[in-house]
């Protein structure tokens, strides 16, 4: 993603400050400080639809600890507060990339494993994918994984264009296949970083160290398509596709499970159909952290480690259709969950994910150029 520049954080920092302010119904002040001594209290940061309906109140009611909820959206808001400093948060959800660099920024404290037991309980192969972000869990442990790919109303595709390449990212980064999406609405999550590497990927190019020429090509590809791109949107994605809003989207695969399930409880006979591009794509982990200046340092380690108990774990997942990393949850899921690839990909299409590279300043700054040009079309 990107570096941020001092203009564009204080920017951010004021609609993270909104974000809080208008949080759910049940959220307090997040960014407030807590009173002298209030040891009751836990200040979380997290997308919104993000947990289990009843995952914050099973860890009140097991703690005593109240947990105020304010809700980001988009990782950039997270990093600017982050950032900045004095967030006001003990328990926050950087993604792997930025969770790297923030760490260099010394954005987040150590974690006390002898307070996280359940640490025993992450797979392994997770954590090795981790090491990219964050060597040995020693800031942060992986809460959800997630693939970034094409979801896609099935009706209309199978319908109006059954030769569709149902295989690749053609489908929506060739000019002649997404001009088709235009009339029923496509859709690209707002995620700068994620999309150029990907466009990349397809294109051929370098997308670990790209060459100025790699980016002008990313560049000039991404506005090709820009004129029937309706909507640069992660928050409302998964409405807009379970409503029929939109027909096509580049997005989160735990997304697109949502965007099903509600469609179904809707009954109003959309289907919502993922794609993993053959060319591959990115493995997108979510870590709980903690920031450096959070004030219940102590309650946040419990809930850290309540997050990664087996059953509740489970109980997110499936409730969210988003993978999480806790091996000794397995058993727990929902069958329809933990068979379905667009939620845990198979052996072979994990050989085709790479984890989002950390990206340097010029890097963030390229990228940040690219996205702003793309999102304004100009």
């Amino acid at each position: 993603m990107r570096r941020i520049s001092t203009l564009i954080a204080a920017i951010l920092c004021a609609s993270a400050w909104l974000l809080v302010s208008c949080g759910s119904p049940r959220s307090g002040p997040a960014n407030a400080p807590s009173a002298a001594g209030d040891d009751k209290i836990l200040n979380l940061f997290i997308w919104s639809d993000y947990m289990a309906p009843d995952t914050v109140s099973g860890f009140e009611k097991l703690t005593g600890i109240k947990v105020r909820v304010a809700y980001f959206d988009s990782y950039e808001t997270l990093e600017a507060k982050i950032l900045t400093g004095h967030s006001g948060f003990d328990v926050v959800l950087p993604t792997s990339g930025l969770f790297a660099r923030e760490i260099h920024a010394g954005a987040y404290l150590p974690l006390d494993k002898t307070k996280l037991p359940n640490l025993r309980n992450l797979d392994p192969v997770m954590m090795a994918r981790e090491a990219q972000s964050d060597s040995g869990s020693l800031h942060g442990v992986v809460y959800m994984t997630s693939t970034v790919g094409i979801g896609f109303n099935q009706k209309i595709i199978s319908e109006r264009y059954p030769k569709a390449p149902l295989t690749s990212w053609r489908l929506v980064f060739d000019p002649a296949w997404a001009s088709k999406w235009a009339p029923c609405g496509m859709n690209f999550i707002d995620d700068p970083v994620a999309i150029v590497q990907i466009m990349l990927k397809f294109l051929g190019r370098e997308s670990a160290a790209p060459s100025a020429d790699d980016y002008a090509e990313a560049e000039k590809h991404l506005m090709l398509i820009r004129p029937y791109v309706r909507t640069i949107d992660t928050s409302g994605e998964i409405e807009a596709m379970a409503n029929g809003d939109i027909c096509i989207s580049v997005g989160y695969s735990g997304d697109f499970v949502q965007a099903n399930k509600r469609a179904k409880e809707a009954k109003n006979g959309i289907q919502v159909g993922y794609l993993l591009p053959e060319e591959g794509s990115l493995l997108g982990l979510d870590f709980l952290a903690i920031p450096k200046d959070a004030v219940h340092v102590d309650n946040a380690h419990k809930f850290i480690n309540y997050m990664m108990d087996p059953h509740v774990a489970a109980n997110i997942s499936n409730f969210i259709g988003f993978a999480n990393a806790n091996l000794a949850a397995t058993p727990f899921l929902d069958p329809d969950i933990a068979s379905n690839t667009a939620i845990y990909p198979t052996p072979d299409q994990l050989k085709r994910l790479t984890v989002q590279n950390e990206t340097s300043s010029d890097q963030s700054r390229t990228i940040t150029r690219i996205w702003q040009k793309f999102k304004t079309g100009q």
